[in-house]
């Protein structure tokens, strides 16, 4: 080799050896956001790569696991990170890597709909999680947990006792039938035994007669009705008896001779039990 080839591989040596640094220097960056923050909280530009320069073996994206997902937090190393939610899904460089980056899709519940997010985690110099990002931000919202609904309470269903059964016409006094008829239900409420809390009785009149008659029949029929239970074993302090007159009918009725009339509003005429 003479000394103008000499002086010439040198040159081209030299431009080898200052490309192949610049490389390394480029893979050493390992970053794709500028000016990553030592302690990894912040950076001075986030920048998001295209989802197109995934890797092959990412490409597409993944489903995350989203039980795991919600794990991710502050301080957690890289293996750590990659059992909770993989690998990164791009080529980040080798060393000084300090930035993941993912390509995640969500299934909808329900439609099936997919959205797509991307997912960024920030390093901090000793290789441990500090910060994380989505894109769009409301990706975010994937972490919530579930609200439950709700369980739903069924109103409880009263018993209805036809005032006839239990009263004469216009009468507070037990008929012995309605007598009979609370003995059963006295029977019934004692052997709930603790799992009755609440008895609750509500007596009602028809329409005839002015509101205040009504409504004074309506309380004393309600009571008649609690003291009764009360005197066949029901603890007193689980009952409530209240009158409410002719209000909440459950039958209207055209008016008619007073015979017929009574007849047609009897249903109106009742006791009604709720239990709790």
């Amino acid at each position: 080799m003479n000394r103008i080839e000499g002086i010439h591989y040198m040159h081209v040596s030299l431009k080898t050896l200052i490309a192949a640094s610049l490389a390394l220097a480029m893979a050493a960056c390992g970053n794709v956001s500028h000016q990553v923050a030592k302690d990894g909280g912040s950076a001075g530009e986030l920048v998001w790569p295209s989802p197109e320069s995934v890797t092959p073996m990412h490409k597409d994206g993944t489903f995350p696991n989203l039980a795991n997902l919600r794990l991710m937090r502050a301080g957690l190393n890289k293996q750590q990170v990659s059992d909770l939610i993989g690998y990164p899904h791009f080529s980040e460089g080798v060393w000084g890597v300090r930035e993941w980056n993912y390509v995640f899709h969500f299934r909808h519940a329900g439609d099936g709909d997919v959205t797509t997010c991307q997912y960024k985690v920030l390093f901090d110099e000793d290789k441990r999680t500090r910060s994380f990002y989505w894109k769009p931000e409301s990706c975010a919202d994937v972490l919530k947990e579930p609200v439950p609904a709700a369980p739903s309470v069924a109103t409880p269903k009263p018993r209805v006792f036809s005032g006839d059964a239990l009263f004469a016409f216009d009468s507070a006094e037990l008929s012995p039938s309605g007598r009979k008829a609370l003995d059963e239900l006295a029977d019934e409420l004692k052997g709930q035994g603790d799992a009755l809390h609440d008895v609750r009785i509500a007596g009602y009149t028809d329409r005839l007669g002015s509101h205040a008659y009504n409504q004074r029949l309506s309380e004393r029929r309600a009571h008649a009705v609690k003291d009764y239970l009360v005197a066949r074993g029901v603890t007193g302090s689980l009952i409530t008896a209240r009158g409410y007159g002719e209000s909440d009918p459950v039958k209207d009725c055209a008016d008619a001779q007073r015979e017929a009339l009574i007849a047609c509003l009897a249903p109106n005429r009742r006791v009604e039990v709720i239990l709790r």
